[in-house]
């Protein structure tokens, strides 16, 4: 399978939350809205954080979102929308090499 270097077109968001039913919320409007391909949605995520002064250990859940770079601002606006912690853990992460087809398949999906 041939690979395509991609320098920093494509990114995997990394976003947590602490219900189904809002990691669902997410995931459905940045895909319909075509600002995300794909979301994946792993749940038995355990998160131990400092907040507040105060060590937390909650569950949660997080989503991989895959979508191009140029698209972070909307896709940190969008989700800042929808999501109910204060804070929400937004980080990005270039796909610096892929599946050609597959990021192919990522550009076609999402905005230009």
């Amino acid at each position: 399978m041939a690979k395509r270097e991609n320098q920093g077109e494509f990114v995997v968001i990394l976003v947590t939350t602490g219900s189904q039913e809002e990691g669902l919320n997410i995931a459905r409007a940045l895909v319909e809205s075509r600002l995300a391909a794909c979301v994946n949605i792993i749940s038995g995520l355990r998160s131990i954080y400092r907040w507040k002064g105060k060590i937390w250990d909650e569950g949660e859940l997080l989503l991989l979102i895959k979508t191009r770079m140029a698209l972070f601002e909307q896709v940190k606006g969008k989700v800042k929308e929808i999501h109910s912690y204060e804070v929400p853990e937004i980080i990005a992460i270039p796909i610096s090499w892929g599946s050609e087809t597959y990021l192919n398949w990522l550009g076609e999906s999402t905005l230009s």
